[in-house]
């Protein structure tokens, strides 16, 4: 049985039909994704001193390898997917590719509305770090608890927790003398904390400049997390798609990144209109994007005339 959604189309043809319509769209049509970038940026409620968040998605379908590396927006607790690269293997992404999606951001709408670049422990590297520094982009990276890092004033490497070890649970703090990381000059800031076995962990970020606004930016990192899920099993379903070729794949996110922004826009307008439900404890009893997606489904699948 089709999803209701291939039966919505206004076409006398039956659903199977309406699927291999979307099925030629998608295998046919050609997209320019720096125009879909610029259409969404547009769109963004914010365009200027803007937190880029950049993350990984991934999942496999039969012998597929599918490795989504994008750049969002991050804005009140969601990040808007703007642009992406599909890695043709598993794990993580590498240094040019990473310099390659940030100069291509910085080509598509220029260096000065970027405020900071966050990201997790993955994202390290040498020769990225020395591209941020070297063209004065701010960022915010978290590193591995055991990571080295060289301490110019005393002439000797450490381990970065040692640097942290000493202050309270919770106690965000940043150190105040410049290191080498990856043998770049870097600032540290971070604090001691417990993981969820209760076992001692570190929260141990690194920086171009103002390190005091570590906490601040960095925080805000997992917001393109909530787009992924949004993107996934909490909206659009991607990983579902039973799309191989990956240029088809790369299709169906750009369609997905216009529906996102879509469905947000729509969101906070029903939202300035008819707000959403706090429950308790202060949280919205559903998100912006889910309210703006749940108002379009209904009326585009609402078959009665």
């Amino acid at each position: 049985m089709l999803p209701k959604t291939f039966e919505s189309f206004e076409t006398e043809t039956d659903a199977g039909s309406s699927l291999r319509r979307i099925q030629r769209f998608i295998a046919s049509y050609s997209f320019d994704s720096d125009l879909i970038a610029k259409l969404i940026f547009n769109l963004l409620p914010k365009q200027d001193k803007l937190i880029l968040s950049i993350d990984r998605t991934n999942w496999k379908f039969g012998q597929t390898n599918i490795n989504i590396f994008m750049l969002g927006v991050v804005y009140k607790g969601v990040a808007f997917p703007l642009l992406f690269t599909m890695l043709d293997k598993r794990g993580n992404s590498n240094s040019q590719e990473r310099i390659n999606l940030i100069n291509r951001f910085i080509r598509l709408f220029g260096k000065e509305v970027i405020e900071s670049v966050v990201a997790d422990r993955e994202f390290v590297g040498q020769q990225w770090l020395e591209f941020l520094n070297t063209n004065s982009i701010r960022y915010y990276i978290r590193i591995r608890n055991n990571f080295k890092v060289f301490l110019p004033h005393k002439n000797k490497e450490i381990k970065v927790s040692h640097l942290f070890n000493q202050f309270k649970y919770n106690e965000f703090v940043y150190y105040n003398k410049i290191v080498r990381v990856n043998g770049q000059l870097c600032y540290l800031s971070g604090c001691k904390l417990r993981s969820n076995n209760s076992k001692l962990d570190f929260l141990i970020i690194v920086s171009f400049n103002k390190p005091e606004n570590a906490q601040h930016d960095y925080q805000k990192r997992w917001q393109i997390e909530m787009s992924f899920k949004a993107m996934k099993s909490s909206g659009f379903d991607i990983e579902k798609t039973h799309l191989q070729n990956i240029q088809r794949i790369e299709k169906l996110i750009l369609l997905v990144m216009i529906a996102f922004v879509w469905c947000y826009k729509v969101g906070i307008y029903l939202h300035q209109i008819n707000p959403i439900t706090i429950k308790k404890y202060g949280r919205k009893a559903k998100s912006i994007f889910k309210y703006g997606l749940n108002f379009i489904a209904g009326t585009l699948l609402n078959t009665e005339k």
